[in-house]
Formats: C-alpha cells, structure tokens, sequence
C-alpha cells in the first residue's frame, strides 16, 4: 500500500531527468502517471529535448513498478495540447489530482548576447508554460475540492547568476505565479506549492555523461555549494516532491529549496 493509492498524477517534462524521478516516485507510492514531453524542435540548446522514445522509456518504467502510465506527446507553449492532455489524463485514467509543472529548458551566457528568440522560449516554456498547465488542470481540481501541485522552480528563482539571467527571470516568475494562484484556491482543496532545485545531473546540465563535465568545474561546483557536492541527483528532488503531494492539506504557496545549503545564503 502506497500513500498515493488511487491518485493520477501529470507530470510535464516527464519524458527523462528530474520529470522521469518523479514518476518513478509517485509510482512507487501508488499513483498512476500521465508523463508529458517530447516538445516542437527549438533553437540554441546546447543538449537534446526529451522525445517520444524517452516518453515511452518512462511509460515501461512506470509499468514496471505496477502502475499505468500515459506517455504523453505535448509542447507546453501551446495551449491546445496542454488542454488535451489534462483532458485525456482525466478520460483514460479517470481523475487528475496531482500536476507537477516540471518542463523547462535553460540557455547560459551574458544577457547582451540573448537573441529576442531565444528570450521567448525560455519565458513560452518555462513561464507561460506553467501558466497553461495550472489554468488546464485547475477546474479539474477545483470541481473535485483536491488537488496537488508542485511547479518546478529552480535556486535560480531565489538569487541572482551571472550567465543565467534571462533564465532566472522565468523562474523568479513561476514563483510568484504559484503563490498567487496558491492564494485562489486555498479554500477550495488544492495546494500549490514550489520546488527549488539547486543544479541537478540530468541530460540538460550533461547530455553527454560524466565525461562532459571538465573536472575544474565540478571542483568550482562543489567549491560554491556549501554541502561540497557539486550537483543533486533527481531523486533528491522527487522526494521533495513526494513531501509536498503528500501533505494532508496544510502548506500551500511555499517554496522548498532543494539546494546543497545554498539557502543559507538566502534572507
């Protein structure tokens, strides 16, 4: 018996990475998972966006733990198909009760050199795609009286890094989204709340495996982090996602900060 028996979760991005740690975690507690991802192409990432054999990757592993799973083909900058999924998570599986707005995708280097192109897909995925994703799954929530959402912010939505700007912005802004959209529904069952991980080994920071990272910057890394590692691991946080879908119904519009100490240098 798991806590979250019975319970059908959706998560965006769930293709690999963090998104695919999370599945595994709320399988291994009960739920059934809708795994969307397998965005349109975009332009300037420097690693590969997760694709539909990644969405069916998920799709086994799920299965493998005794629980359904939905794949998912969905770009969250199009607000059609975030519709469509929250309205086929709810016909195939038969309840939408948790969300973890997970997609995202991240670029680096000096704000001069971000083209306008490049600034509207981080804002249209990372942004306006939590944006579609709570405004689809809410009604369903909210007609039920119970619902669990978690979006994914980053240690970048709680402090200023150079080379990351335009990226951070999005996600300073996801934050106050949440807590907002928190205060709405307050009285209604639903919780809403933020997750904060600090930088996190999955395909987006090394798309290439260990190798790709030079040792002097995992040394800078785990220099900077006051617990001296130089990044999380997914399942440290889907735990944390774990904690906040599983509360009983008492923190809403928080933001847990999963970032190697790094908060104790935060106000």
């Amino acid at each position: 018996m798991g806590v979250l028996d019975g319970r059908v979760a959706l998560i965006t991005g769930g293709a690999r990475g963090q998104g695919r740690a999370h599945a595994l975690a709320l399988a291994a507690e009960g739920a059934d998972i809708a795994a969307a991802d397998a965005p349109a192409p975009m332009t300037g990432l420097t690693y590969p966006l997760g694709t539909e054999d990644d969405l069916r990757e998920t799709a086994k592993l799920v299965e493998e733990l005794g629980q359904r799973c939905l794949p998912l083909t969905v770009d969250v900058r199009d607000p059609a198909q975030v519709n469509q999924a929250v309205e086929q998570t709810v016909k195939d599986l038969g309840s939408l009760d948790i969300v973890v707005a997970n997609a995202a995708v991240v670029t680096t280097g000096p704000l001069q050199e971000v083209s306008d192109q490049m600034w509207q897909q981080l804002v249209d995925t990372n942004l306006t795609g939590v944006f579609h994703t709570l405004r689809a799954a809410l009604p369903v929530m909210r007609q039920q009286r119970f619902g669990r959402i978690v979006v994914t912010s980053s240690m970048g939505g709680r402090m200023g890094i150079p080379d990351l700007a335009a990226y951070n912005a999005t996600k300073w802004g996801i934050i106050g989204l949440a807590k907002s959209a928190a205060l709405e529904v307050a009285k209604e069952g639903v919780t809403i709340n933020v997750i904060c991980p600090t930088t996190t080994q999955t395909p987006m920071v090394q798309p290439n495996g260990e190798e790709d990272i030079p040792d002097d910057l995992v040394r800078r890394m785990m220099k900077g982090n006051p617990i001296p590692k130089p990044w999380l691991q997914p399942e440290d946080v889907s735990r944390g996602v774990v904690y906040l879908v599983t509360d009983p119904g008492v923190i809403t519009g928080s933001v847990l900060e999963v970032g190697l100490g790094g908060s104790a240098r935060i106000h």
